[in-house]
């Protein structure tokens, strides 16, 4: 019997927890947390999460001969990205001055420790960590039933800059605008954490377990991807 939806195991993130949300938006469906290439390229959708430093995910993903098969996985069907999962598809971050998986244009940079304020002057700290809004960019099924503005968990110190405007799906305050989700094709990324994030993040798991993995033909034309799945 095959596996309906992968999470790629690569010795770093909240596998148990993200697993674990997934049964139960999914309890019908076959959840597999692995490291076995086989399982994540035959699976019929992927979840890649994670938490750590950039520079540790790339050496952890060498060592199990797993970073083509992350390429592959995200280009060949419905495919998640969560937190270090999402900053791991872009080029570059200035975590360990690092190069990433290179499957997206951008870099990943560090909010700036010290420099940022509220609008009542109150000092801002690094990480950003606790629940914040975030607003949606553009239309997508992964938005299905949940509000512009809803408060999702955050836990982090750096920060996705997209190479093209075109891929933000959602941003959030802290206090400038930062990328918080981006889409092309079958890909989705978030910054926050659906699987800590209560009803707003079970909604988002939800629709990715039936998400076809297609999006707006205008996005399929920006990055030259085959949008049929």
């Amino acid at each position: 019997m095959g596996v309906d939806i992968a999470v790629i195991d690569y010795g770093m993130g909240n596998l148990r927890s993200v697993s674990k949300a997934l049964e139960h938006v999914a309890p019908a469906a076959s959840v597999r947390v692995t490291a076995d290439a086989d399982i994540i390229l035959n699976a019929g959708r992927v979840v890649f999460p994670g938490v750590g430093a950039m520079g540790d995910c790339m050496h952890e993903l060498r060592q199990r001969g797993l970073v083509e098969v992350v390429r592959q996985a995200a280009a060949s069907k419905p495919f998640l990205g969560i937190c270090l999962g999402m900053q791991m598809l872009f080029e570059h971050s200035e975590e360990g001055d690092v190069a990433g998986l290179g499957i997206l244009p951008g870099r990943v940079l560090r909010f700036p420790d010290g420099a940022m304020h509220d609008s009542a002057g109150n000092r801002l700290k690094v990480p950003h960590m606790g629940w914040n809004e975030v607003h949606q960019a553009v239309p997508h099924p992964m938005w299905g039933g949940i509000a512009d503005g809803a408060r999702f968990y955050f836990v982090h110190s750096y920060y996705v800059e997209a190479g093209n405007p075109d891929l933000v799906s959602a941003f959030t305050l802290y206090p400038f605008p930062f990328t918080s989700a981006v889409a092309a094709s079958n890909i989705f990324a978030v910054q926050f954490h659906p699987e800590k994030s209560q009803a707003a993040g079970l909604a988002l798991l939800g629709n990715f377990v039936t998400w076809n993995g297609n999006i707006a033909a205008d996005q399929c034309d920006t990055f030259n991807i085959n949008c049929s799945l």
